[in-house]
């Protein structure tokens, strides 16, 4: 069963292990959390002994950059409309690669699990990041039929999970929750804040509220510019500034609703920015007015530099808070409580340091890069054994069943 690559050093000699060999499957490298993920856990990977391919199957984009050092890059060739039934270049792709396990994200988990069939790979894995809100039936259909041809779905949020139980999965015993992880090392609070605000053309005294992610539906960032609308001056003080760092689909209507609402000298659209790390040092207060997330990637890397957040009650959103910093929770699509939320803590300097300190505490106990990545390893080592294949039985899986 499966490609069994060992080889020998003499007649009679036993197998030398081979690295278990992965082959992500995402749509494309563009910026986001699932791209931000993969790019993390595939440069964690390499020195723990597993070899990575990915494949993209829409492109590639800015998180590929530096990733062709780490893992074999491919792009599947442009596929017609049959290939929802018969995928055949990913097929052809994956054949090429050989992998022991075929592990998708969003967007591809049904071409990517029937390609990994016809293609002979003995593990198939999917992750899911986050669902519409609310989701297609044709998608829960599409979607339960892939999860038949899955050994194993990973959700990034029990919340998620839930969704996943309830809705989609025909055998709910195949999941396992792996909440995300960040580089608590590379994201750490800020030492020059001053130098930050300069780059943003942001005069000292003016307080920043900032946000990091993709100008798209579910990220309802319309509910951020009308509550923002209702913030002016805060005791005297200059009013804020709102910072909304990413693009998409939606920006020009955003820009459109901030000069109707008044608002548009005061909220700063940037764009995609490279490093995007060091921008959470230039606000004072980090939000989310989504509809729906997973386990966000943003919220994680603002808590981890000490931003006090301010976010909607959505999906993994209330899990990464915890019970300490639940008050940072405010209900979906009500721009008056988020407003209330954001003004207090503004004027509040001690009460955003402390919130801050608690959140920046909590990715170091529950979100490190390294608990996600250990996390993946144990579970490519046991599906790898389940399968049969011995011989990937490495010094990384002997590792993994010592520490668990």
């Amino acid at each position: 069963m499966g490609y069994l690559r060992a080889t020998t050093v003499a007649t009679g000699a036993s197998p030398v292990p081979q690295p278990i060999r992965v082959a992500y499957i995402i749509p494309g490298l563009h910026y986001g959390g699932m791209e931000r993920i993969l790019h993390d856990l595939t440069k964690a990977l390499l020195p723990r002994g597993l070899e990575v391919h990915i494949v993209v199957v829409a492109g590639f984009g800015r998180f590929a950059e530096g990733l062709g050092e780490m893992a074999d890059l491919y792009q599947v060739p442009a596929m017609s409309k049959l290939s929802f039934i018969y995928p055949g270049q990913l097929i052809r792709v994956l054949k090429r690669i050989a992998p022991d396990i075929v592990h998708s994200h969003s967007g591809v988990w049904f071409k990517a699990s029937r390609a990994a069939r016809m293609a002979g790979v003995p593990v198939v894995i999917h992750t899911e990041h986050g669902r519409r809100v609310p989701d297609r039936v044709t998608d829960r259909m599409i979607d339960s039929l892939a999860s038949r041809s899955t050994d194993l779905v990973i959700a990034v949020s029990e919340a998620l999970a839930e969704v996943l139980r309830r809705r989609v999965l025909q055998d709910p015993g195949r999941l396992r929750v792996v909440t995300n992880g960040v580089d608590l090392d590379r994201l750490r609070p800020p030492s020059d804040v001053s130098a930050l605000r300069q780059e943003l053309d942001i005069p000292s005294g003016i307080l920043v509220l900032g946000s990091i992610g993709r100008l798209e539906p579910v990220k309802n960032y319309q509910l951020a510019l009308r509550a923002f609308a209702r913030i002016g001056e805060l005791d005297g003080s200059p009013p804020p500034v709102l910072v909304l760092v990413g693009d998409g689909s939606e920006r020009g209507m955003l820009e459109e609703l901030a000069k109707t609402l008044g608002i548009a000298g005061r909220v700063r659209f940037l764009g995609w920015r490279d490093k995007v790390e060091h921008l959470y040092g230039a606000f004072d207060l980090f939000t989310l007015s989504s509809r729906s997330e997973g386990t966000s990637i943003s919220l994680l890397e603002a808590m981890s530099t000490g931003l006090c957040p301010v976010v909607t009650d959505v999906g993994g959103n209330r899990g990464v808070l915890g019970p300490r910093l639940a008050s940072l929770l405010v209900p979906s699509d009500d721009d008056a409580a988020l407003a209330a939320s954001w003004r207090r803590h503004l004027l509040d300097a001690e009460l955003r340091r402390d919130m801050g300190r608690r959140a920046r505490a909590r990715v170091q106990s529950e979100f490190s890069l390294d608990r996600m990545v250990e996390n993946h390893i144990e579970i490519y080592c046991q599906l790898a054994t389940a399968a049969g294949l011995r011989n990937k039985k490495s010094w990384v899986c002997r590792t993994v069943k010592q520490l668990t």
